[in-house]
């Protein structure tokens, strides 16, 4: 257990919403919107670039911190820890989260910045780190997590999968030291035999970006294998129930999982025997934010009053390669 709380929230999403028939114009892509919206639920996404607006990842994480710290009234001087939870960072060198650091902070401060890459569970791993960290500094009074996804800046032109999916986004929490132990347990998986379905997998030390992988294509957003259609239904209820057990109680209040197909969505919650009304998805509205629509959707619970102080949330993000994380907090 570690007591802090989620003091303040924010988001952000570039431009105007860029519906199923307008991307289709945008992109020159062909996708079936029944079956974006019937199925997966995405009617909406957030593009920057297919609306010309010229910002990436630091503005993205930019704009939802200054939300979150003006949702919390907190004076930025005072955060002394920046993570931010991506697999689309601004640059490989430097991290995001210290760029993110000097925009909000202007210079040198006794401040740790750092980035955490666990692929669309980067945000929840993120939040398990902060929350494990002030429990045991007490010169942390004030931490800054933000989930951040940029993954249309690597899509390829007619990719009609990229496009129709992944969409720009970041959320933010700003957690402050608490007298109450809050947060009640984190719980990860791994398996890194599955780094082989989807990423980006040009640009790193084992396949530098050069002329010759350019011109063959073989760089950006890569589905090498299609990744089975039943994992997160089969996986989520039982790591969700783990960490339950782990915190020591038997469900929670309202649930919250990686927003990218709604019918999954509705099965783990009915496996879990738990209302539709005790979670959130805001895939109709953003599409998929990978490692941000956690915090994407707990912004709108929390606008749309759909979850109050003292609730108990579970959190739950799958990422490719494979990595999942689960938080169980106090709200």
């Amino acid at each position: 257990m570690s007591a802090i709380n989620v003091k303040g929230v924010g988001i952000y999403a570039p431009g105007e919403p860029i519906d199923n028939y307008e991307l289709m114009k945008l992109t020159g892509i062909e996708i079936d919107p029944e079956k974006m919206e019937n199925k997966l639920g995405i009617l909406n996404r957030h593009i920057a670039h297919l609306r010309n607006i010229d910002e990436t990842s630091a503005d993205f994480a930019e704009k939802a911190a200054l939300s979150a710290i003006k949702n919390a009234s907190v004076d930025p001087g005072d955060i002394s820890l920046f993570i931010v939870g991506t697999d689309t960072p601004e640059y490989i060198s430097p991290a995001t989260s210290i760029l993110l650091q000097g925009r909000i902070q202007k210079g040198e401060k006794r401040s740790c910045a750092f980035d955490i890459a666990a692929s669309c569970a980067s945000f929840t791993t993120a939040l398990d780190v902060a929350a494990n960290m002030m429990s045991g500094r007490s010169d942390i009074k004030y931490a800054l997590v933000v989930g951040l996804y940029n993954m249309p800046a690597h899509v390829k032109p007619g990719d009609d999968f990229g496009y129709s999916i992944f969409a720009d986004g970041a959320g933010a929490f700003l957690l402050e030291q608490s007298s109450e132990n809050k947060y009640l347990t984190g719980h990860q998986i791994a398996d890194g035999t599955q780094w082989d379905y989807v990423g980006v997998y040009t640009g790193g030390t084992k396949q530098p970006f050069t002329e010759e992988r350019l011109k063959s294509g073989n760089y950006g957003l890569q589905l090498l294998q299609r990744l089975p259609g039943d994992r997160n239904v089969n996986l989520w209820p039982v790591v969700v129930r783990e960490a339950l057990e782990k915190a020591g109680i038997e469900s929670a209040d309202h649930y919250f999982f990686t927003q990218i197909n709604k019918k999954v969505i509705v099965e783990v919650m009915d496996i879990l025997e738990e209302p539709y009304e005790k979670t959130t998805m805001i895939m109709d509205r953003y599409g998929y934010t990978g490692s941000a629509c956690i915090p994407m959707a707990f912004y709108h619970a929390v606008t749309e009053g759909r979850i109050q102080r003292g609730d108990i949330i579970v959190t739950i993000a799958s990422g490719a390669g494979l990595a999942v994380g689960c938080n169980v907090f106090k709200y």
